[in-house]
């Protein structure tokens, strides 16, 4: 198994780092043929407009779409979820380059802006045992899931945080930054 790690913009290197701790040996992408030697891909939180514009940019949206899910497990964190949504509620006008690939709608910025971040602990028990520290960033939502999708976790209120389909895993939440590397582990079994 070999994973990748998105490093276009974003909290790439937190990615890498958590990896490490847990004895893998991640590859940061950038371009075409780095994302073709691995299989399975973390796409991390960071902005989803300009992740979406780089990987049009550097010839990586097919790619991605057409091995996503398949024989690339990949795993969209804040930013990474709503690049893999189908469907965006409150896409800008003109809209972004997306991947589109997980049956999943999401709501940009949710909570607010980022003077609005917050912690949060997680009930989710698909990554074993005990509470998640969840960190929210500008976070998205996920507002509904379509068939063949599962909800793993959810906020005290009932909104989705987590979501897999398959080989796609969707976190609204930054679990690279709390030096908990259940969620991690659990991916690198997709």
């Amino acid at each position: 198994m070999t994973v990748g790690v998105l490093a276009l913009q974003g909290d790439f290197r937190e990615h890498c780092e958590t990896l490490h701790r847990i004895g893998a040996d991640p590859v940061e992408v950038r371009l075409p043929r780095q994302l073709a030697s691995v299989n399975h891909l973390i796409i991390p939180g960071g902005e989803s407009t300009t992740i979406g514009r780089l990987l049009a940019l550097y010839g990586m949206l097919e790619p991605l779409r057409a091995r996503a899910g398949r024989d690339l497990a990949v795993w969209g964190t804040c930013a990474g979820t709503i690049l893999l949504a189908r469907e965006i509620l409150d896409q800008k006008r003109g809209g972004q380059p997306t991947l589109g690939v997980m049956d999943i709608t999401v709501r940009r910025n949710a909570y607010g802006s980022q003077l609005d971040s917050f912690e949060l602990s997680i009930e989710a028990s698909a990554f074993g045992e005990g509470p998640l520290h969840g960190v929210f960033i500008r976070a998205p939502q996920i507002e509904s899931i379509g068939r063949g999708v599962e909800a793993i976790a959810r906020l005290p209120g009932g909104g989705i945080v987590a979501a897999r389909q398959g080989r796609l895993l969707a976190t609204t939440f930054h679990p690279e930054l709390t030096g908990d590397a259940r969620v991690h582990r659990y991916f690198l079994e997709l």
